[in-house]
């Protein structure tokens, strides 16, 4: 059990430096409108995740039981993985910087947060994505043991959210264009490798059989 729990932690904080428009609205928003309208960003946010997460866990689930289906699964989750690596390797940063405005109702900023991700049928394929990638590296896991990795998971995304809403509130005026291009090329260097390894693992696994 503390196993899974401490790679769910591992993993959430690998995931954590994806950086598509989530983070970018997420640090607008903790450098315009202060800390705590960011965390509340991040709350929807992560809702959002849970409520794909139960989704693909479910179809996952239903889809494991027949062999046949998991390299196309693989296939397809690793084809995205590499290409949102390979997206974030070689997209450019500009950032607008704006003073912190007057208070407003952090509620707004839930939604904002939570329909930026349920609407988003991108959300639903990279979820689909990393739920082939753990099946593929850990094998078929039981009820007990999907809760507290993927829970885990979910709990060290909220907290590296509210890291990045703190840290670009306290920030704000030094976080650079080329900072955040920094960023994206680590994020898509690790996305790629956690891509690789999922081919590694169907490759090898296919050559099995």
């Amino acid at each position: 059990m503390l196993e899974l729990i401490i790679s769910g932690i591992g993993l959430g904080i690998v995931l954590s430096f994806l950086t598509g428009p989530v983070f970018f609205a997420l640090i607008k928003t903790s450098i315009e409108k202060g800390f705590y309208a960011g965390v509340a960003l991040a709350t929807g946010v992560v809702i959002s995740d849970f409520i794909y997460m139960t989704i693909t866990l479910f179809g996952t689930s239903l889809l494991s039981f027949e062999s046949k289906y998991r390299m196309p699964i693989g296939v397809v989750g690793s084809v995205i993985l590499l290409s949102i690596g390979l997206y974030y390797l070689l997209k450019k940063v500009e950032i607008t910087y704006v003073e912190e405005s007057s208070r407003i109702k952090h509620a707004g900023y839930f939604f904002k947060g939570f329909f930026m991700c349920i609407f988003n049928p991108f959300i639903l394929l990279y979820w689909v994505s990393v739920a082939s990638g753990v099946y593929s590296i850990y094998g078929e896991l039981s009820s007990a043991q999907i809760i507290p990795f993927f829970g885990s998971i979910l709990l060290t995304l909220f907290g590296m959210d509210t890291l990045k809403a703190y840290f670009a509130y306290k920030l704000r005026y030094r976080i650079k264009p080329k900072n955040i291009q920094n960023l994206n090329r680590v994020a898509g260097a690790l996305i790629i490798v956690f891509a690789l390894k999922l081919i590694y693992n169907l490759v090898a696994g296919q050559s099995l059989i």
